[in-house]
C-alpha cells in the first residue's frame, strides 16, 4: 500500500507533498483537475445482465457434446431424437437461468442504494459533497458514525476510535491519533495515524487529509486482487473430465464399428444404413439427460437452502458445496456473537465496581464502543451497590499511550475521579492496593488473558470539594475497585455445527485478524485445538520456508492476525490438494472469496465481498453451511447415480449390439428403435434428481472420480452385455422383427430395474426408500415399453411385432436374472474397493 510511507511524515511535510493547505483546503479548480486525473473515488462492480446469466447456462463441455450429437442426428434425418436432445439442453438452461436470475435479483434487493457524503474543505469553506468526488489532498472531517470515505492521514483528532473489522477482522475498535510513526508501518495494525477506506468511526472526531482514493485505496487493492482472481468450479472440472472421456470413447468406437463391419461383411454391407446405425448407436451412449438431472437436483437443493434464508447466486455452487473438505471461516459474528459481554469480575472487587464503570461510559444517545455497550449491559445484568445520583463535571478522553480514560463526577457526599483502563496501568497507579488481594487479582488477570478474554480495571480517587476540572497529572494515588472480564460469546449453534462437520468429514479452520489469544480461546472452546500453542499468526506463517509454510497451513486449525494477502495465500495453498469453502464478510475477504472453491458471505458483507461470493447467508450461522454441505452431497450422489446407471446400461447395450451386428445379416436393433430405448429410459432416470440418499453417502466429500465411475460402469456393463447375448441366443432364430422387439423390451426393462440396484452401495432391500417420482416414472416407463409393441403405432412406425406370452415370460425372467447378477457384482465391487 502506498499510504504507509506518509505515516512517518510531519504535518507540514504531508501538506506539501499533497499540495494542499489545512486552513483553505483545495481550490475548486484544482480539485476538478485532480478528479479528471485520478477518477471518481469509487470501486464499481459490474452488474450481471440477464443475457449473461442465460449464456452462462450453455458454457459447459457436456452441453457442447449434446449439441454436436443433436446436429449429427438431425443431419441423418432423425428429427424426433434431435428435438429430444435439444429439448433436454433448453430445459436445463431454462431451469438454471430461472434459479440464478432470481438469486441475482435477490442480491440486488439486498444492496443499499445510498450515496455517502463527506464534509470537505474547498476554497476555505466546509461543504458537503458526494464521497465519490474526493481527491488526494482534500481536507475532510470525520465524526462518530461516519464510514471513512478514502485512505486518509489523521491531522488532528479528539478521542477518535475506528472499527477496522472489515479490513482486519479485529472485533474491537482501535484508537487513532495524529502523531507521526518513526518507522514506516507494514500492516494496518501498526498504523495508528492512518484511517482506511471502508472502516467506520465509532467514537470521537478528526480532521484528516485524503491520501488515496478509489482503486488505489486499501479496499481498491483488495478489489484488484479480487478481479484478477479466476476459478473453475469443482462441478465444471468434473463434468469437463467426464465429457472429454465420453467424446474420446465415442470417436474411437464409431470408427471401430464402422471399419469392423466393412472388413467382416465386405461388399454386402449397406454403407448408408451402416452410417445411420453407427451414429444412432454412438448417440445412445451419450447421457443426454445429465444436465437436466443435475439442474433439477441443484434447484431442489437451492429451494431447501432458501427455506434456511440462503441465497444461491451460482446454481452449481450447490453441488460444489458438497465437495468441501476444508471450511475456512472468520470467528467474529460467525462462530461468535460479535458483541462483548461481561463474564466475571475480579475476586474481592468493590460492590460498586460496575456502577462506577458505567460512569465512564461515553454520554451519547447511541452507544457504539463495544466496551461501553458491554458495561451498560453488564451493570443491568449484575446489579451491585450504586454510587448514587451523579453529575459529570469533566473528563479526560481515552489516551492510547497510557491506555486509560477518566471522568470527574459529583456524588451526594463527595467529588470523585473515576479511572478506567488497562489493568496493569491502573494497578501501577494504585499503590495502596497490595498484599494477597493484589496477588489474587494479578493471578486472575493472567488466567483471563490466557483464556483469550479481555479485561479492564476501575479505580477512583476522592477529589477536594470544589474541583470542576481534571488534568492527567491528577490521575495518581488511586483506590483500586476491581477488574472486569469480557468475552465475545460463542454462538450455541457453533458447537452443533462443529460436531456435524466432523460427522461429514469436513475440517474447519479459523482465519481471523483477531489476536492469537482470542482466536486460540475460541478454537479451544469449540474443540478445534487442544491448547493455545497450536495457534499460528500470519507473520509467523509467512516467516517459514515455503515447504514448512505449506505444511503448517495443513497442520494448524487456527490462524490469527492474518492480512488479506496472507488469507489469500492460505486459501490458495490449501486448494492445491483439497476443496476449500470460505466464509467471509469484510472487504479483506474478497480475494479469498473469489479464489475459494465455494465462497459464502453474510447479508451484511461488504459489496465487494458479496460480488465475489457464490452463496449469501441471510443469517450468520455456521450450522446453515453444514446443512448446505449435506444438501450438496445429496445432489452430487444423485448425479453420480444417474451417470453410473445410464453408462452401465448404455455400455452394455452398446457393446452387445455392436458385436452382434458383426455376425448377423440384419441389424439387431433399428436406429429408430435404439433412439426410442434412449428416450423411454431417460425419463425415469431424470427422477433420480428427487431420490433419497443413504446417510453413508453424505459422510464423504463429493468428487467426480472418473476412474471409479467408468470402472463400475464397465463391470456392470459386462453383466448387461452378457444378458443381451442371452436375448440374442434365444431370439435370433425367430427372425429380425422378433429379435429386435424382444431386445427392445429387455433393454429398457433391464435399465429400469438396474436403477434400483445402482442407486445405493447397500443391498437394495437395505437402502433408503426410493422417492415417489422414481417409483412412479419407472412403473410408467415399464408399462409403455411392454404396451408399445402391441399398438399399431409401434408396429407401423418402429417395426415391432407383438410378443407372445411365453416370449414375454422369457424376457421378464432374463430381466430378473440380470438384476440378481448386477446386485451381486455391485456388492462384491464395493466390498473390495471400500
Amino acid at each position: 500500500m502506498t499510504i504507509f510511507p506518509i505515516a512517518t511524515l510531519r504535518e507540514q511535510e504531508i501538506l506539501e507533498q499533497l499540495g494542499t493547505s489545512l486552513p483553505d483546503g483545495l481550490p475548486a479548480g484544482e480539485a476538478a483537475a485532480r478528479l479528471s486525473r485520478s477518477g471518481f473515488n469509487e470501486i464499481t462492480a459490474d452488474k450481471v445482465e440477464w443475457w449473461e446469466i442465460a449464456l452462462r447456462q450453455f458454457k459447459s463441455a457436456f452441453i457442447y457434446l449434446l449439441l454436436v450429437a443433436a446436429l449429427i442426428v438431425f443431419v441423418i434425418g432423425e428429427y424426433l431424437d434431435a428435438a429430444v436432445i435439444i429439448g433436454f439442453v433448453f430445459v436445463n438452461a431454462a431451469l438454471g437461468f430461472s434459479q440464478e436470475y432470481r438469486s441475482e435479483q435477490s442480491l440486488r434487493a439486498l444492496q443499499q442504494y445510498i450515496r455517502p457524503k463527506s464534509r470537505v474543505k474547498r476554497d476555505s469553506v466546509w461543504q458537503t459533497l458526494d464521497s465519490r468526488e474526493l481527491v488526494p489532498g482534500d481536507i475532510i472531517k470525520l465524526g462518530t458514525g461516519d464510514v471513512v470515505p478514502a485512505d486518509v492521514r489523521v491531522i488532528s483528532s479528539q478521542n477518535l476510535v475506528v472499527n477496522e473489522t472489515v479490513l482486519t477482522g479485529e472485533s474491537v475498535a482501535v484508537p487513532k491519533r495524529p502523531d507521526r510513526i518513526p518507522v514506516e508501518p507494514q500492516t494496518v495494525y501498526d498504523s495508528h495515524n492512518l484511517c482506511f477506506s471502508g472502516t467506520s468511526v465509532v467514537g470521537g472526531e478528526a480532521v484528516a487529509v485524503v491520501v488515496e482514493t478509489g482503486a488505489r485505496t486499501a479496499m481498491g487493492t483488495i478489489a484488484k486482487l479480487t478481479i484478477e482472481t479466476t476459478k473453475e468450479s469443482e462441478f465444471s472440472k468434473g463434468i469437463g473430465r467426464f465429457s472429454r472421456f465420453i467424446l474420446r470413447m465415442i470417436l474411437v468406437t464409431l470408427v471401430f464399428v464402422f471399419v469392423a463391419n466393412i472388413l467382416i461383411k465386405g461388399e454386402s454391407v449397406d454403407i448408408i444404413e451402416l452410417v445411420v446405425f453407427s451414429i444412432a448407436l454412438v448417440v445412445s451412449v451419450v447421457p443426454e439427460a445429465l444436465p437436466v438431472v443435475t439442474t433439477v437436483s441443484l434447484s431442489k437443493g437451492a429451494l431447501q437452502l432458501a427455506q434456511h434464508d440462503v441465497v444461491v447466486k451460482r446454481l452449481t455452487a450447490i453441488e460444489d458445496i458438497g465437495s468441501i473438505e476444508i471450511l475456512c471461516s472468520d470467528k467474529t459474528g460467525t462462530l461468535t456473537e460479535n458483541a462483548l459481554t461481561v463474564t466475571e469480575i475480579s475476586p474481592g472487587a468493590d460492590p460498586r465496581l460496575l456502577s462506577a464503570a458505567a460512569l465512564t461510559v461515553a454520554e451519547t444517545k447511541e452507544k457504539t464502543e463495544p466496551f461501553d455497550i458491554a458495561i451498560v449491559e453488564g451493570a443491568a445484568r449484575f446489579p451491585g451497590e450504586s454510587i448514587g445520583i451523579t453529575e459529570r463535571l469533566g473528563e479526560l478522553p481515552f489516551d492510547p499511550a497510557t491506555r486509560k480514560n477518566a471522568v470527574l463526577v459529583r456524588t451526594a457526599p463527595e467529588i470523585v475521579l473515576i479511572v478506567r483502563g488497562a489493568p496493569e496501568e491502573i494497578l501501577r497507579l494504585s499503590p495502596s492496593f497490595q498484599g494477597a488481594e493484589r496477588e489474587a487479582v494479578t493471578t486472575w488477570l493472567s488466567r483471563k488473558g490466557q483464556a483469550g478474554e479481555r479485561t479492564i480495571a476501575i479505580a477512583k480517587r476522592a477529589m477536594p470539594l470544589g474541583t470542576t476540572t481534571i488534568t492527567p497529572a491528577e490521575i495518581r494515588d488511586l483506590e483500586f475497585l476491581g477488574a472486569i472480564a469480557f468475552t465475545d460469546p460463542i454462538k450455541p449453534s457453533t458447537f452443533r455445527a462443529v460436531e456435524m462437520a466432523r460427522e461429514l468429514g469436513v475440517e474447519i479452520k479459523i482465519i481471523t485478524g483477531d489476536s492469537a489469544e482470542v482466536a486460540g480461546a475460541v478454537g479451544m472452546q469449540i474443540g478445534l485445538v487442544q491448547d493455545s500453542s497450536r495457534v499460528i499468526t500470519g507473520a509467523a506463517l509467512m516467516a517459514l520456508p515455503p515447504y514448512e509454510r505449506e505444511r503448517a497451513m495443513h497442520d494448524h486449525a487456527v490462524f490469527a492476525r492474518v492480512t488479506p494477502e496472507q488469507k489469500y495465500e492460505i486459501i490458495q495453498i490449501l486448494q492445491k490438494t483439497r476443496t476449500v469453502g470460505f466464509l467471509g464478510e469484510g472487504i479483506n475477504d474478497a480475494p479469498a472469496l473469489k479464489l475459494a472453491g465455494v465462497s459464502l458471505v453474510v447479508e451484511s458483507a461488504a459489496d465487494i465481498a458479496r460480488e465475489a461470493a457464490d452463496i449469501i447467508l441471510l443469517q450468520k450461522n455456521l450450522e446453515v453451511i453444514i446443512e448446505g454441505i449435506r444438501s450438496g452431497r445429496a445432489v452430487f450422489a444423485n448425479s453420480v447415480k444417474y451417470l453410473k446407471a445410464t453408462l452401465s446400461s448404455n455400455f452394455g447395450n452398446f457393446y452387445a449390439i455392436a458385436i452382434v451386428s458383426l455376425f448377423i445379416p440384419f441389424l439387431p436393433m433399428l436406429p429408430l428403435q435404439i433412439l426410442l430405448v434412449n428416450l423411454l429410459s431417460d425419463f425415469p432416470m431424470i427422477s433420480i434428481a428427487t431420490d433419497t440418499v443413504d446417510e453413508a453417502e453424505l459422510g464423504r466429500p463429493g468428487h467426480y472420480d472418473l476412474k471409479e465411475i467408468v470402472l463400475i460402469a464397465t463391470l456392470l456393463g459386462v453383466v448387461s452385455t452378457v444378458d443381451d447375448f442371452a436375448f440374442f441366443a434365444i431370439f435370433v432364430g425367430e427372425g429380425a422383427p422378433v429379435l429386435q422387439t424382444s431386445w427392445f423390451i429387455g433393454s429398457i426393462l433391464t435399465e429400469l430395474v438396474f436403477l434400483f440396484c445402482i442407486r445405493t452401495r447397500l443391498p437394495f432391500y437395505k437402502a433408503s426408500r426410493p422417492s415417489g417420482y422414481v417409483i412412479g416414472l419407472t412403473v410408467a416407463a415399464a408399462a409403455l415399453t411392454i404396451l408399445i409393441p402391441y399398438t399399431s403405432f409401434g408396429q407401423t412406425l418402429f417395426s415391432f411385432v407383438p410378443p407372445t406370452l411365453p416370449a414375454l415370460g422369457i424376457i421378464l425372467s432374463l430381466v430378473v436374472a440380470f438384476f440378481i447378477c448386477a446386485e451381486l457384482v455391485k456388492l462384491a465391487y464395493y466390498r473390495y474397493t471400500d
